[in-house]
């Protein structure tokens, strides 16, 4: 059953943080550029309605796979912590953590949709992000970003323009930081709740 719960502001803005930084579609405006001076064509209407419906999507089937294998949302979003983390060393040291080595004739959905938009750190943080805060407020957050997402897409050389490349080089260092506070969180507060379920259960057995 789903539960959307009541909306809050700090939770929405502090969502919107989150998935701002995971996303980091200002951070991917020199990857962009290049698709485009290599001469590919970027759709941005569908690239963000298809990382919509695909956010979407696995924001609530993703839930249901986890029950599928007998995982509960404590214990996902430990892993994701884990997932979010290794995402914030490749902004602060501009490393390459995760590879991407799928198909590259088509731009629009490989790499722009997945995994640049909608990759494994956007579905990880979904997901994590459901152990913290209600869905109500994750979902506003999101649709927020898909917005911000547009924006990026349909003014890419206005916006690097705009901040520079040394700006854009900040914004990700900045937001790499933000990163590893939040995964730092989501270990404690998810690793606590599943240490005092053990123990519970322990002393439950007979």
């Amino acid at each position: 059953m789903m539960t959307f719960g009541t909306f809050n502001l700090q939770e929405f803005v502090s969502a919107f943080i989150i998935l701002f930084a995971v996303i980091d579609a200002v951070g991917s405006t020199p990857i962009i550029i290049s698709l485009r001076e290599s001469g590919k064509t970027i759709k941005a209407v569908k690239a963000t309605w298809m990382s919509t419906l695909l956010l979407v999507a696995f924001f609530y089937a993703g839930d249901v796979m986890l029950k599928l294998f007998h995982v509960d949302i404590a214990s996902f979003a430990v892993a994701g912590s884990l997932v979010i983390f290794l995402m914030a060393i490749e902004m602060l040291l501009d490393v390459e953590i995760f590879k991407f080595k799928g198909p590259t004739n088509e731009a629009t959905l490989v790499p722009l949709v997945f995994p640049l938009i909608a990759g494994a750190g956007s579905f990880t943080t979904l997901l994590s992000l459901r152990a913290e805060y209600a869905d109500i407020n994750i979902l506003f957050a999101l649709l927020a970003n898909m917005c911000f997402v547009f924006f990026v897409l349909t003014m890419t050389d206005k916006v690097q323009h705009w901040m520079g490349k040394g700006g854009v080089y900040v914004v990700r260092k900045f937001f790499g930081v933000i990163l590893i506070a939040v995964a730092v969180r989501l270990f404690t507060d998810n690793i606590t709740t599943l240490i005092m379920d053990i123990s519970s259960k322990v002393q439950a057995a007979p």
